[in-house]
């Protein structure tokens, strides 16, 4: 007899209800495999994002058992669950419908942030060095890789009970600017960073940095922030 999953997915938007359905269990099966054989073979009209299916683009992110994940990346046999998968959209995040969430608002924090990159050189003006070792730099590469899926947004506690927070991805996205040497606006982003909703409110409880799939630390990011606005922000250029 064919070994099978049974998949729960929330069906619907804030309103709605989980639906059960059973797939068959295969060898390496990742959840967004999952997902496209539910869409595929039972449930045509199930509504969910991806793009790469390769662990680039986040696209595909949702709730998997409580916990928010990238479903390319999750293999179902690591996850445990007795054969049994949860899916739910983001958390945090209104409900377009079953598994996609609106991620406007996540944008719109993003932008409030400052996360706008502000040029201070123009297409005539030679490329401004930047010594890849100084501390400044560094720090900014530590941060930079964030592709905005909105994991660490979903998993953040703060964001769920604080509407005015901005929210891991966006206060990590502030602090590379900061860090910036070419970036026009430093002071303001530093000041945005700093405004009501901001960095303040973190209470560094870590969740998203324990969650992020490309393992940043939007955690390090926000206390850096914080010594910046005490101590001011930090001296682009100076040696690592």
């Amino acid at each position: 007899m064919t070994e099978t999953l049974t998949v729960r997915i929330w069906r619907g938007k804030a309103e709605g209800r989980f639906e059960s359905y059973e797939v068959p269990a295969r060898a390496n099966q990742t959840v967004l495999d999952v997902v496209t054989e539910v869409q595929r073979s039972l449930e045509p009209a199930l509504a969910y994002r991806f793009a790469c299916r390769v662990g680039v683009c986040g696209s595909c992110a949702m709730t998997v058992n409580g916990r928010p994940r990238w479903t390319c990346r999750t293999h179902v046999r690591r996850l445990g669950g007795e054969g049994t998968l949860t899916l739910e959209p983001l958390r945090n995040l209104p409900h377009i419908k079953d598994l996609v969430s609106d991620l406007t608002p996540f944008f719109e924090k993003w932008h409030k942030a400052g996360g706008r990159f502000a040029g201070t050189a123009g297409r005539q003006d030679p490329p401004q060095r930047v010594d890849p070792q100084s501390a400044s730099r560094l720090a900014a590469s530590a941060a930079i890789e964030c592709i905005n899926c909105a994991v660490c947004y979903s998993a953040c506690d703060v964001v769920a009970w604080d509407q005015d927070y901005l929210g891991p991805a966006a206060l990590n996205r502030a602090w590379t600017l900061v860090n910036d040497a070419r970036h026009g606006a430093r002071e303001e982003t530093l000041d945005r960073a700093f405004a009501a909703g901001g960095c303040a409110s973190c209470h560094s409880q870590g969740n998203c940095t324990r969650h992020c799939p490309v393992e940043l630390s939007p955690s390090q990011s926000i206390a850096g922030l914080k010594r910046s606005t005490l101590f001011g922000p930090p001296k682009v250029g100076e040696p690592g």
